[in-house]
């Protein structure tokens, strides 16, 4: 079994794109969503937050989100240590739902891979890309967050063009109709291998 990375810029339509593979019946393991399911049932992982960002880190027993947002999306070490702590245990996670797959190839949907420098995980990488201005628009109205809240996360990840450069395959998820034809034209590849 192929192990697939699906990554890109905050915006891109990562998720857009990991939804099309699912549609073509390929398991995606979405790591945003699994470490958020962590930090808030790791008795590990909860520890370690507390001592990192304080009490504030947690709201009736619940990720305070926004508070850790606001704090790593301005500060990269904090970033990192935050990412050192959950990182690990979304691995082990996923390697255990990769174990209970049964399919040609299976897709982790992670803004970070090559952030978190995990790309050598991955049998192969696509990355999803879109203009700056659209991947700005998206994230306002999903998120509900000013521009520059925007651009300080876009701040804290890796040009496309590093992202494509160490990629097997890219898609540009500026047309969805385009984007669905280069989902089912890399599907129709990955299951030949």
């Amino acid at each position: 079994m192929k192990i697939i990375g699906l990554t890109g810029g905050i915006g891109s339509g990562k998720t857009t794109i990991a939804k099309m593979f699912e549609a073509l019946h390929i398991p995606v393991y979405y790591a945003d969503i699994e470490a958020k399911k962590l930090m808030n049932t790791s008795v590990l992982i909860k520890s370690k937050l507390i001592t990192l960002f304080g009490k504030k880190a947690f709201v009736e027993d619940k990720i305070n989100r926004s508070f850790i947002a606001d704090v790593v999306f301005k500060d990269k070490e904090k970033l990192q240590k935050l990412n050192e702590i959950v990182h690990p245990e979304v691995d082990k996670n996923f390697n255990d739902w990769v174990r209970r797959q049964d399919s040609f190839y299976v897709i982790q949907e992670n803004a970070i891979i090559f952030e978190s420098k995990n790309q050598n995980n991955f049998d192969e990488i696509i990355t999803v890309i879109a203009p700056e201005l659209d991947k700005i628009k998206r994230v306002i109205k999903r998120d509900n967050v000013s521009e520059k809240m925007v651009r300080e996360r876009m701040n804290n990840q890796l040009e496309d063009t590093y992202k494509i450069e160490r990629s097997k395959y890219t898609i540009d998820n500026t047309d969805i109709k385009e984007s669905s034809k280069e989902v089912s034209r890399i599907h129709l590849e990955l299951s030949k291998k």
